[in-house]
């Protein structure tokens, strides 16, 4: 049997992990378009603020690809995939064939089409690359002007101030992080960022890149008239999934590649997962993309077991995010901001903005299905636990978790006397 895997990030790691759980001998053959090993591509954050180096950036150790039977080629472009032959074409000249075959792509920053965005002085910050190229500039730019207000956005912000950069963001949304805060979690997050000396405008955008004669970058006119000097704009409005390949081989995709339950796609024997992939989302039971880091994992060892033969059904992913603002630690779960209009929703929210702490919980038909901890964040996971596993809470246990926090022994007692096998998170290292 040989797989093919199609990127090199964290979804093929998933994938490798998965297919040695079921197959010790079939032949993996990895191909990444970057020239690095998979590393973790949230931790270039922490490379551009100087936090790190190079070396702490790989997902695993230098002998893991040998250990577990991987046929790497890096640098190396998919240019084309034949699902009735079972070939994929590269850049380098190379026809490869497969048995089975992962799509993990992953996703590509998106740009809008902002009057001056195209030319010199304008940056993204998703890979190793873009990481380098920002750090290298750091030292010669005193301002920059970062678009978008999500986690892309203020990792770059962030690393940006800490390099000595002077950084203001511009997120459309009325908060920062729309996505996973509501508007009491983004005004702490944003007061804790402006704290240390980010600006950070809300419910605006830019309308202009405006340049020089030469062409540079002189600074951003925005949507409320206001005009921003900057050496450098970073655009972080996010990404969207890369799914050219698999559209030019004809596999269904819609806002992603389209899925089944067991993440095959529309052709047989072949997979996609990560931020490329439109998947099952575990509370709403509709496929979406949901471009964050656990899932990516997630759906690739779900990929690779299925690719070898485990024929398990894919549970469904949880939009999450966590991060930190300069020692302000946050985590958003689930539907944390559901319908206003929605009467099945029942929201409970605690604020005290001495203390920079903010608790939210989101409830539906008598389950956990969201939340978001600002501050204090030590029963993150155990509030994760109740909505993962959808574990009904009755009127006295739902009161307890909202009075007194959650509690292992509010599980209930089938959870704990099923046969509970979890699938391991690295099969070989």
């Amino acid at each position: 049997m040989t797989y093919v895997l199609i990127g090199n990030g964290v979804s093929s790691i998933g994938a490798i992990e998965g297919i040695r759980r079921y197959d010790k001998d079939g032949r993996i053959i990895v191909i990444g378009a970057e020239d690095a090993p998979a590393y973790g591509r949230p931790l270039i954050s922490y490379l551009l603020a100087g936090k790190i180096g190079p070396d702490r950036l790989a997902l695993r150790g230098a002998d893991y690809y040998e250990k577990n039977g991987v046929e790497l080629k890096l640098g190396t472009t998919v240019t084309a995939v034949d699902t009735a032959k079972k070939i994929v074409n590269t850049d380098t000249g190379e026809t490869v064939k497969y048995d089975r075959l992962l799509i993990a792509t992953g996703g590509i920053p998106f740009v809008p089409p902002i009057p001056g965005v195209k030319g010199e002085d304008i940056y993204s910050f998703t890979t190793l690359a873009h990481a380098q190229t920002l750090i290298e500039l750091s030292a010669k730019i005193k301002r920059a002007v970062v678009i978008g207000g999500g986690l892309i956005g203020l990792k770059a912000a962030e690393s940006l101030h800490d390099r000595g950069v002077s950084v203001t963001i511009l997120e459309l949304a009325p908060r920062i992080l729309s996505g996973g805060f509501d508007e009491k979690a983004g005004a702490l997050a944003a007061n804790r960022l402006k704290k240390v000396g980010i600006e950070v405008n809300c419910g605006v955008t830019a309308k202009e890149i405006q340049r020089t004669a030469e062409g540079r970058v002189k600074g951003v006119l925005l949507t409320d008239g206001r005009f921003l000097e900057c050496d450098v704009v970073v655009v972080a409005i996010g990404v969207v999934p890369h799914s050219q390949l698999a559209k030019d081989a004809g596999l269904k995709v819609e806002r992603g590649i389209m899925v089944d339950d067991r993440l095959m796609t529309s052709a047989k024997d072949v997979y996609a997962a990560g931020d490329v992939a439109q998947a099952k989302d575990q509370l709403t039971g509709e496929h979406r993309v949901v471009p964050i880091w656990p899932n990516a994992y997630n759906q690739g060892y779900a990929c690779g077991r299925n690719m070898a033969g485990a024929k398990l059904p894919y549970q469904g992913g949880l939009p999450m995010n966590s991060i930190s603002f300069y020692g302000l630690p946050t985590i958003s779960v689930g539907v944390v901001n559901p319908p206003e209009d929605d009467a099945s929703f029942e929201v409970h929210a605690l604020l005290d903005e001495a203390k920079e702490a903010y608790r939210k919980l989101v409830f539906r038909d008598g389950r956990l299905v969201g939340y978001v901890l600002v501050g204090d964040i030590d029963k993150g996971g155990m509030y994760t636990a109740f909505i993962k596993f959808e574990m009904p809470l009755d009127g006295e246990a739902k009161d307890t978790i909202i009075n007194a926090g959650p509690d292992v022994f509010l599980w209930p007692a089938e959870l704990f006397d099923q046969t509970w096998n979890p699938e391991p998170t690295q099969a070989a290292r």
